[in-house]
């Protein structure tokens, strides 16, 4: 009997942890869910979903498409281990008091979201572990160094990118941690099925091509990049024309990998190559501190999506959006390089970062159209939509960020195919009017203005022209 009474004692004093996965869809490195793990006897994972209908600001059916199979595939990982995901709709705090009445959970795991948005649900969950007498442990996980941990001697942030880099790289970096091999979930909680589009009343545009989703699939695409791309990033980067760049950027928004993982693999492969290899993957490793770098400057000036960084840019006499917009929304300019982009981008829900750079100077400068709304359509159309990098891109595109392009560098979208899309491989992929054309005639305005093929359409404005009001926009303001 005795030990019997034994295992009745351990079950009595048994311990159980909440965690509350967001944007870490992973069981790798994932700093919360091992912390849960660690402290308790027993975890239970549980995704809420949103409980918007069919339209978001900052979403749209390909990014939601692209989340239902991260879901899906973390399931099956945690069952492998043990567990058990439990997903549950409804507003998030109010779900998770219930849990925690249910479960008799003395602890809630989550990790700390860069945005303003998330950091808000963080004050109400704190308000929530005072009320029902429970921990709540927001951990550090999406950025290697957040917050205050990179800011200037006087304790201010950085405002321009360079010697906030330099800072960054001077830090000590943590080490990732292994995958998780064992949780156990405590039985008899309801849980819902992992969400479908119809959880949203979505559904996918036609011909829709997104990435493989999943934790497996971002270790995938990390290992080929840093076996072959990683080591030309420097020279390729900006070559828009095939795998010439990671296609991590939705596995890091997800976090289907963990930064830690992604900088420490990075230095590892920099070690096995030569100087010129290094060199690019050091280049790559920038791009990862430019993702820091727009997530510091949300957290300390959050009015960012609202307004311009730069204040004496605000109140520019930006152009209403009407059928100018709707055409570059379509692909439907007469610039091959920008139709070519934002077909790509309606297709898949991604778009190269050159190419990202060429549509957005595009829409402020030759159209002057405020970047918001470039900014909206880029987030509910991107599968990688990351709020901070998104309106900091847009931001430097439209002149009026964080160490942003001055507002007189205006990009030329003929000479930029003529750089980054010499033999019109890229153009041709997307726009498939223009298959037998010659790349030539991407690079310079057509003749009189008139369309370069049958069926497509001639330019909708004169770049020249355009860059001479946008100059005037800037010049007379204020």
């Amino acid at each position: 009997m005795r030990p019997l009474a034994v295992r009745v004692a351990k079950l009595c004093f048994m311990t159980t942890a909440i965690h509350w996965f967001r944007r870490d869809l992973r069981i790798t490195d994932n700093t919360a869910l091992n912390a849960a793990v660690k402290s308790a006897d027993a975890v239970i994972p549980v995704y809420i979903p949103s409980t918007w209908k069919k339209e978001h600001p900052w979403t749209g059916p390909m990014k939601q498409q692209f989340l239902c199979g991260c879901l899906e595939s973390l399931s099956k990982n945690l069952d492998a281990a043990g567990g058990k995901l439990h997903i549950r709709s409804g507003n998030a705090i109010d779900i998770l008091e219930k849990l925690v009445r249910e479960s008799g959970a003395t602890a809630i795991h989550t990790n700390r979201d860069p945005d303003p948005f998330g950091r808000q649900v963080e004050e109400q969950l704190k308000t929530l572990g005072n009320k029902l007498g429970i921990q709540i442990h927001v951990h550090q996980d999406a950025a290697m160094h957040e917050r205050d941990e990179v800011v200037k001697g006087d304790g201010e942030p950085y405002r321009v990118f360079t010697p906030y880099s330099k800072a960054w790289l001077r830090l000590d970096k943590s080490s990732p941690s292994p995958k998780l091999s064992r949780i156990t979930t405590p039985s008899g909680l309801a849980s819902e099925s992992v969400p479908t589009l119809a959880h949203w009343d979505l559904q996918l545009p036609e011909g829709a091509e997104i990435i493989e989703p999943g934790e497996r699939a971002a270790r995938k695409r990390l290992e080929s990049f840093l076996s072959g791309a990683a080591t030309s990033y420097e020279a390729d980067r900006n070559t828009m024309a095939g795998q010439t760049t990671s296609r991590i950027s939705q596995d890091l928004r997800f976090g289907l990998l963990s930064i830690r993982n992604v900088y420490h693999d990075c230095r590892a492969a920099a070690a096995g190559t030569n100087a010129s290899g290094r060199q690019s993957i050091n280049t790559f490793i920038s791009e990862l501190i430019w993702r820091e770098f727009y997530f510091q400057i949300l957290w300390f000036q959050p009015g960012v999506l609202d307004h311009e960084f730069t204040e004496k840019y605000r109140g520019l006499k930006w152009q209403p959006p009407g059928e100018k917009f709707q055409a570059w929304c379509d692909g439907r300019t007469g610039f091959p390089v920008v139709d070519a982009a934002m077909r790509q981008l309606k297709r898949t829900g991604f778009m190269h970062n050159r190419a990202r750079m060429i549509t957005a100077m595009f829409l402020t400068k030759d159209l002057q159209i405020d970047w918001r709304e470039g900014e909206r359509y880029f987030m509910q159309q991107l599968v990688d939509g990351e709020i901070a990098s998104n309106n900091g891109g847009w931001q430097w595109s439209a002149g009026t960020g964080a160490d942003a392009a001055p507002y007189f560098r205006i990009q030329n979208p003929w000479s930029q195919t003529k750089r980054f899309d010499p033999d019109g491989e890229y153009i041709r992929t997307w726009i498939p009017e223009l298959k037998n054309v010659p790349a030539k005639k991407f690079q310079e305005p057509p003749i009189d203005g008139r369309p370069i093929a049958p069926g497509y359409p001639a330019p909708i404005v004169d770049h020249s022209t355009e860059r001479d009001n946008a100059l005037e926009m800037f010049r007379s303001h204020g």
